[in-house]
């Protein structure tokens, strides 16, 4: 066994050129493959963050209209943060944030909007109408719609 190990040291053999560009083209095609899928899955996170961000002004419009007697008036997005502090109300730092919060007309209902950070700025919109129905849409400005692909969520 030495010996064979001696002798295959001995002679100066290695890979050939064609056999390195083989290689370095197969770990290309699999680099094309696996990239746009990764970007794909990051715009997906972006757009989750900003769903998760709707629904917690959800939950706060929600807790906001029982200290004020069943009714959304003068909700904002300032009023929804003093109730929820886990709320942002500002774009920065990579985060999704609560963009708009304001009540309907009759102040039995309401519009809370989240925006997705990273490039698509994707928007995330709940809004409960007078009936207590509750409506879903997003709006997506890149053509790559990571969590918005339908227009509702």
């Amino acid at each position: 066994m030495l010996s064979q190990l001696r002798k295959r040291m001995g002679t100066e053999q290695g890979f050939t050129l064609i056999e390195i560009l083989v290689v370095i083209l197969i770990i290309g095609i699999l680099a094309a493959i696996a990239i746009p899928s990764l970007l794909s899955q990051k715009g997906k996170a972006y757009d989750a963050s900003a769903k998760e961000m709707a629904r917690e002004a959800e939950v706060a419009a929600e807790t906001y209209s029982t200290d004020h007697e069943g009714e959304y008036k003068n909700l904002s997005v300032e009023a929804l943060h003093k109730v929820d502090q886990s709320i942002n109300t500002a774009a920065g730092n990579n985060d999704a944030y609560l963009s708009v919060a304001e009540a309907k007309e009759s102040n039995k209902g309401y519009v809370v909007t989240a925006v997705a950070p990273g490039p698509g700025k994707d928007t995330f919109t709940i809004t409960r109408k007078e009936n207590g129905e509750v409506q879903r849409t997003c709006k997506s400005e890149s053509s790559k719609a990571g969590g918005c692909a339908t227009g509702s969520w």
